[in-house]
């Protein structure tokens, strides 16, 4: 059934483009079978605009949606993805007509897998692509114009896990081991996922790699996407080294990041930690759990 978007929108300098209300696609990534992260591309058919190019699905938004369920919707159409199996991330406005209210919007959005596909006859092909060889496909000119500002960094997160439950004001301390254990667990069924840098851009969080002393080394260890390093002593001693770019400490993980990032309000800590170093807030680590 055709929606009320379908159509051409005109700019002032008579570029038509896709999409009478604007367009929309959905950017999925998942976790790839060889390490790293894949995202879900189309290889267009070649009687469509821009035939044999690679870009998302995607298509014209209709007026009662939003950007969102637009994007999902056509993923739906063109990929057979089920809304059920899409974690919405973020959105982007990726692209903009000249003297037209016309946009083109990225949804980003997260699956736990590398989901079976159908596709319809707008594709040649649906493939799960690794991140890092989606230039090597002759891509859709938009989509080759974005692409740098979708393409997510893989980030080792480390949890400072005392200062983060010590900002939740629901009784940990009670039972420090019980509340801690509590927390890995929640934070584990948020994982793998999408994650929004300070400067615009997008992270791959596989895994969180949470710091334990005191009385909560006792919490059990429920998910190998939440591994637990054990200080010996103080828990900051032990972030800052597995922070520094020289620590001898072995990561947990076979994540090969580009970036790492601590999490912690903790200013003490926060000025042992190298400048390469990102700092998050625990706030950034609880808003997931929401």
């Amino acid at each position: 059934m055709r929606g009320d978007g379908d159509g051409w929108a005109e700019s002032d300098d008579g570029s038509r483009y896709w999409g009478r209300h604007g367009a929309a696609g959905l950017l999925l990534r998942a976790p790839s079978p060889g390490g790293g992260s894949a995202v879900l591309l189309q290889h267009r058919a070649a009687w469509s605009h821009q035939g044999g190019t690679w870009a998302l699905p995607g298509g014209a938004r209709d007026s009662h949606e939003t950007t969102t369920h637009a994007a999902v919707r056509e993923a739906g159409e063109e990929a057979g993805i089920g809304a059920g199996h899409v974690q919405v991330r973020a959105e982007r406005v990726t692209a903009r007509a000249a003297g037209s209210p016309w946009t083109y919007t990225t949804v980003v959005a997260d699956a736990a897998t590398t989901l079976t596909t159908v596709p319809n006859g707008e594709s040649t092909e649906l493939r799960w692509v690794p991140e890092d060889q989606v230039t090597d496909l002759p891509l859709h000119p938009g989509f080759a114009a974005s692409w740098p500002g979708l393409r997510a960094t893989p980030v080792r997160l480390l949890l400072d896990t005392a200062n983060v439950l010590g900002s939740r004001p629901d009784g940990w301390w009670r039972d420090r081991a019980g509340a801690t254990g509590r927390l890995l667990a929640d934070l584990a069924c948020t994982l793998p996922r999408t994650i929004e840098l300070p400067d615009g851009g997008f992270g791959w969080l596989p895994r969180v790699e949470a710091v334990l002393e005191g009385r909560a080394v006792d919490a059990v260890a429920v998910d190998d996407r939440v591994p637990v390093h054990v200080a010996a002593g103080s828990g900051d001693d032990t972030l800052a080294e597995l922070a520094s770019a020289t620590s001898p400490a072995a990561t947990l993980t076979d994540v090969v990041a580009e970036l790492t990032a601590v999490v912690t309000a903790d200013r003490g800590l926060q000025s042992r930690l190298p400048e390469s170093v990102l700092r998050l807030s625990p706030s950034t680590v609880l808003s997931w759990l929401a």
